[in-house]
């Protein structure tokens, strides 16, 4: 092998030195950022958090998120102060959340509907990615949907539902708290699922759909089970099912779509869930405090009593496994979104 000449050993040496010295520049610059990710997580938090419900005072987005706030405060020490910012579905609380500085200091409350189903009824309208601009932090808790119909139909099994629609084409109905809402979509999900004409009803919230199956006018619609079970408890409605894969541990005499006569529900869009989310770019350290202090907070005996009475199961998780749960909803629920021809304009 040749001898290299004095000039290209020169060359060579200068060119070593300098990708030595990049490297130890690169390797002390990452050394750097993870000594002060870990100073900012040791000393964290410092002063009081922020904690945003995308949803109006008073419904089960709040009631959750103000006890949980309470009891992670006194775990960390610091105060979290719960501020609702509704409006556009949720999109604007969200977008308060995304464009907070990444420090920990501000997370909220991230639904179903705001991470995965959100997505296709916004598109290019939604001013976030829902994957990609927020930190996942933790599942906090899952629920069902319950089918529920008016007394006075002939029907007692979500299949006897399904064959009355086709037997009755044009005069099955049934309500939502809005176009794109979950309840809304359930009902396009069974609606896909079993084939059966079935024709949405849009409401300015689900109590005011209730009302419209307790009285006829609509033949059935999904609904969360804290306001549907006291209602057939009270005689007022028929409850046919539960939109889940299995029975809910609250409520276990509602069978499941399954057990009610249809296959294949559950593989389109069942199960909701609420998590906690914090914007893009928060320290790794400071997001393992946050995720094990939430958790604390969750399973402790006041919450988790709070939640069952309010038929929300729990449902904790590592900051990885509740992203490839949006991810894997957002998929999910894109074809139900589509078939529903659910947007906002």
């Amino acid at each position: 092998m040749p001898s290299l000449s004095p000039i290209r050993r020169a060359l060579l040496a200068t060119a070593l030195t300098t990708a030595t010295l990049s490297f130890a520049h690169s390797a002390l610059a990452q050394a750097g950022k993870d000594t002060a990710a870990k100073d900012a997580a040791a000393g964290f938090p410092n002063k009081p958090l922020r904690w945003i419900v995308p949803f109006p005072p008073g419904g089960p987005t709040d009631s959750f998120s103000r006890p949980v706030a309470q009891k992670l405060g006194e775990i960390l020490g610091q105060p979290v102060i719960v501020e609702n910012v509704p409006g556009a579905g949720a999109s604007i609380g969200m977008e308060r959340v995304a464009r907070s500085a990444a420090d920990g200091y501000t997370i909220g409350l991230a639904t179903t509907g705001t991470h995965s189903i959100n997505p296709h009824l916004y598109g290019a309208k939604l001013p976030h990615d829902t994957t990609r601009d927020f930190t996942p932090l933790t599942l906090a808790l899952r629920y069902m949907n319950v089918l529920l119909v008016n007394t006075k139909l002939p029907v007692n099994t979500a299949a006897d539902l399904v064959a009355y629609a086709k037997a009755n084409p044009g005069k099955v109905t049934f309500g939502s708290a809005g176009n794109g809402s979950s309840n809304h979509l359930s009902g396009e999900t069974l609606k896909v699922v079993s084939g059966a004409p079935m024709q949405h009803i849009p409401y300015r919230g689900s109590a005011l759909a209730l009302a419209d199956v307790i009285g006829g006018n609509i033949t059935f619609m999904f609904d969360i089970p804290i306001t549907a079970v006291p209602a057939a408890q009270s005689g007022r409605v028929k409850i046919l099912a539960i939109a889940s894969d299995k029975r809910s541990p609250f409520y276990k005499d509602i069978p499941t779509m399954a057990e009610s006569g249809i296959k294949g529900f559950t593989e389109v869009g069942s199960d909701l869930w609420f998590g906690i989310v914090g914007p893009a770019g928060i320290p790794k350290p400071v997001v393992q405090k946050l995720n094990a202090a939430l958790i604390q907070a969750i399973r402790s005996p006041e919450i988790r009593q709070r939640m069952a009475a309010s038929g929300f199961e729990q449902w904790t998780s590592t900051p990885e496994e509740f992203a490839a749960v949006i991810k894997a909803d957002r998929d999910r629920w894109a074809p139900i979104v589509k078939a529903s021809g659910a947007k906002v304009d």
